[in-house]
């Protein structure tokens, strides 16, 4: 219908979240890190925050944080730092760690904190091999270093007050097998509470086909495409272009942050210049949240869309044994102007959020009140009665 669509929802997702030596130490046995040649800063999470309050969202920050170590608890863990049983998190003792932990909690609603990992890669034989949950081969990390690194990641959340378990994931390097062996790690993380997941299709392994090309359910957890960046890893300060295609913006620390802590914000108002028009865009929209991106992009390829005399049928069937955990009851439509809303038939609730409209639409959010396979938005032409 070219009076109503269900648009598409782009989340912000950020890699590398919460590293505090910004030094790639890749050659040195070390891991990548962020790769750029100065130590993060407090203010860069206060640069997160200000992305997510201009544009109205809640983005994802994928979270690294053996540097967040305060009682090198991680020597239990040889394989998860590049100094194994060595391990001394150089940064236990920095006053930072308070700064930056503030931040988080006070601005927790414009920051979602996503598990990534605590060491970004793997030390099993001393040796740094990448990456931390499984290898380049696609062939997941032995359980017990699995569930291990969890516990730990748990722990070091508690130890700085950081808040509960994330629900979303973005496995590091990308490296990941969709449809593992007996649920695979997605059958590990959904007994810790995860249930979004992102990472590039044209890198994750497969052993199941997923439901499209741009999202599959893996055991319950909801896996989306994330596509193609815009900048590499480790620019610093970049001024981003390009097209947007589908439900992930992703990046790297880097790509948001400046030589100088003090002007992140030069760098975030580029993000924003290049971001803002998706929010205008009748076919697209900014996620509030990963749980209501996520969720609009399956209701987008689930739900058809009908023309009869009577207004828009809502055909649900295309969902039919799609409801994970994670899915919500809710979803977005965009309706033009030159459609007037008269009511809708007893399945659905519908409210529109005038915040997000515009003179050329009405942003309105569905609300399915059963698991009936259809309902009707009755409506008539001429706009507003």
């Amino acid at each position: 219908m070219n009076s109503i669509s269900i648009p598409l929802s782009i989340q912000i997702v950020i890699d590398d979240v919460g590293w505090w030596t910004g030094k790639d130490g890749s050659k040195e046995n070390g891991p990548f890190r962020t790769g750029i040649a100065r130590d993060h800063h407090p203010a860069d999470y206060e640069a997160i925050a200000e992305l997510g309050k201009r544009l109205g969202m809640r983005p994802q920050a994928a979270f690294i944080i053996s540097e967040w170590d305060r009682t090198d608890r991680l020597r239990s863990l040889p394989d998860a730092t590049h100094r194994g049983e060595r391990w001394s998190n150089p940064w236990k003792s920095s006053p930072l760690l308070d700064e930056a932990a503030k931040i988080l909690r006070n601005e927790s609603r414009h920051i979602e904190l996503a598990l990534h990992g605590l060491g970004h890669e793997y030390w099993g034989s001393g040796a740094m091999d990448r990456a931390e949950w499984h290898d380049g081969n696609g062939r997941m990390r032995p359980e017990g270093s699995v569930t291990g690194h969890l516990d730990a990641f748990a722990a070091l959340l508690e130890e700085n007050d950081l808040g509960p378990f994330p629900e979303s994931f973005v496995p590091t390097a990308f490296y990941h097998r969709f449809g593992g062996e007996g649920g695979g790690l997605s059958g590990i993380l959904e007994r810790y509470g995860i249930k979004y997941m992102s990472t590039p299709f044209s890198m994750m392994h497969r052993s199941k086909r997923p439901e499209s090309e741009l999202f599959g359910v893996d055991g319950s957890l909801i896996t989306v495409n994330r596509g193609d960046d815009l900048c590499g890893w480790n620019r610093i300060a970049p001024d981003p272009r390009g097209e947007i295609e589908g439900p992930v913006c992703g990046m790297h620390w880097p790509n948001v942050l400046h030589p100088d802590p003090e002007k992140n914000g030069d760098v975030v108002r580029r993000w924003v210049d290049l971001l803002e028009p998706y929010r205008q865009r009748f076919d697209t929209m900014l996620a509030a949240n990963t749980a209501e991106g996520f969720s609009q992009l399956i209701y987008r390829w689930g739900v058809a869309l009908r023309e009869e005399p009577s207004g828009c049928v809502l055909d649900f069937s295309g969902l039919s044994g799609c409801r994970p955990p994670g899915l919500l009851d809710y979803f977005t439509i965009k309706v033009k102007r030159d459609k007037h809303i008269v009511s809708s038939s007893s399945e659905i609730s519908l409210f529109e959020n005038a915040s997000l409209s515009t003179p050329e639409y009405r942003t309105v959010v569905v609300k399915r009140r059963g698991s009936e396979n259809s309902a009707l938005i009755r409506m008539a032409n001429g706009g507003e009665p």
